[in-house]
């Protein structure tokens, strides 16, 4: 999946392992709240320290007798962080000590992995503390890193030790990876669509809704181009949203829409286009990120040809503004055309980020205005001076003119039009910047 050595965060519910991740990666990645279990998946994030990067994974809380149910779900995201990982922090509590879940879960890390483990006694918040930490001995791990978290004590010197304890780097690509964030309603299978893809169980997959609430990035290759995917919390109507915490992954969700290059809208094939979908579209449009509309549960839906037809036509007429993106229908259950969803990716993102030469745009405006110029609003009709592309992504142009309140929206939608037949912007807004100029 990368060559970056993975560094993977585990413990028993409501240590600080979100706030040792947070502390560690320089920024409020993973949601951190007073209710244990907030962190259900595996949240990995690239960070670096003197010089020196990896992966770092938070986990959920470990249970490991859990046999049914959410906590069995985050027992095994939980093995197959440590699977993967060349250092384990096995992060505890300081102020409660040695636990028998945290005996059980010593005696499970000895037996299923050979990294290099760190017990990270978390909360020491005064140096006096410190000689408390011995007790976790009893762990059977010789390292012992006491650390604060929530106010940062000890943690350089664990990062010290991280980057000393980790094997060589391997040569990192060069190449810039797509980001795709999977973004959509409660339900609609975007965690399975994310598993599908990555051919694993990479996040959890659970019938009830809700089951992902934190913004989940995942890199990987395929057929030699980097991919970062990013799972995200279901966007349900602002009405019933209730809980802060929900308020908090709906937040995330919405700036990993704003940092990436793709956007997979994912619908529910046999419920059609819902409010909720249009407005999701909507703020994927407002954010400048490109577009794929994907039906998806499609292996639900009637054969032939006219099923497709229809809801195409719904999609269309209920999501005009999105006019410009492909539509893909895939069944994320079965594999049904998922492997589809890479040309369209890779189509989307080179067109996001595509750059047009001036004296092309300057061409194509100016016989564009003279075969329709715009109406006039006033005494004098407006003059169209000079164009040129911004700096992008999404692509967006200058375009300087004698009057920009002369310029009406459909006549800006009319040149938009213009710039897409002729560069193929496919699945991408495009943005128009009219500024005046003096005659």
């Amino acid at each position: 999946m990368t060559s970056l050595p993975v560094v993977a965060i585990v413990g028993r519910p409501n240590v600080g392992k979100s706030t040792l991740f947070n502390r560690l990666v320089g920024g409020r990645k993973a949601i951190v709240h007073d209710e244990p279990g907030v962190t259900r998946d595996r949240l990995y994030a690239t960070t670096e320290w003197k010089g020196r990067a990896f992966i770092l994974g938070d986990t959920g809380g470990f249970e490991p007798d859990a046999t049914t149910g959410l906590p069995a779900l985050v027992a095994a995201q939980v093995q197959h962080a440590v699977q993967e990982a060349a250092l384990i922090l096995f992060v505890v509590d300081a102020r409660e000590g040695v636990s028998p879940l945290d005996l059980e879960i010593a005696r499970l890390l000895r037996r299923q992995t050979r990294s290099r483990i760190f017990v990270v006694p978390n909360k020491v918040d005064q140096p006096a503390q410190e000689s408390r930490t011995s007790e976790f001995f009893r762990l059977g791990f010789p390292e012992i890193v006491p650390v604060s978290a929530e106010h940062g004590l000890g943690v350089a010197e664990l990062a010290d030790l991280i980057v000393d304890t980790l094997p060589p780097a391997a040569a990192e690509s060069e190449k810039t990876a797509v980001r795709v964030a999977v973004v959509g309603r409660p339900n609609v299978g975007k965690s399975s669509l994310v598993n599908r893809i990555l051919g694993q169980d990479r996040v959890l997959v659970s019938e009830q809704p809700g089951t992902t609430r934190d913004v989940i990035d995942t890199p990987f290759t395929y057929k030699d181009t980097n991919y970062v995917l990013i799972d995200t919390a279901g966007l349900r109507s602002r009405s019933k949203v209730q809980w802060p915490l929900e308020r908090f992954s709906v937040l995330r969700t919405l700036r990993a829409v704003e940092r990436s290059d793709v956007a997979l809208i994912l619908l529910d094939g046999p419920l059609g286009v819902t409010e909720q979908d249009a407005k999701i579209a909507d703020y994927v449009q407002d954010a400048g990120c490109g577009a794929i509309v994907v039906a998806n549960k499609w292996d639900l839906m009637p054969r032939g040809a006219d099923a497709k037809q229809q809801l195409t036509l719904q999609i269309r007429e209920r999501l005009r503004h999105l006019d410009y993106a492909p539509i893909a229908f895939i069944s994320a259950l079965t594999g049904f055309q998922v492997p589809t969803l890479f040309s369209l990716m890779n189509t989307v993102a080179h067109a996001r980020s595509r750059r047009i030469p001036t004296p092309q745009i300057n061409t194509l405006i100016g016989e564009a205005v003279r075969r329709h110029p715009p109406p006039s609003q006033g005494k004098r009709p407006v003059r169209f001076h000079y164009a040129t592309q911004a700096a992008g992504p999404p692509p967006t142009f200058l375009l300087f003119v004698s009057d920009p309140r002369g310029v009406l929206v459909p006549y800006r939608r009319y040149l938009i039009n213009q710039l897409r037949e002729a560069y193929g912007f496919v699945g991408t807004p495009i943005r128009l910047v009219l500024k005046g100029k003096r005659t």
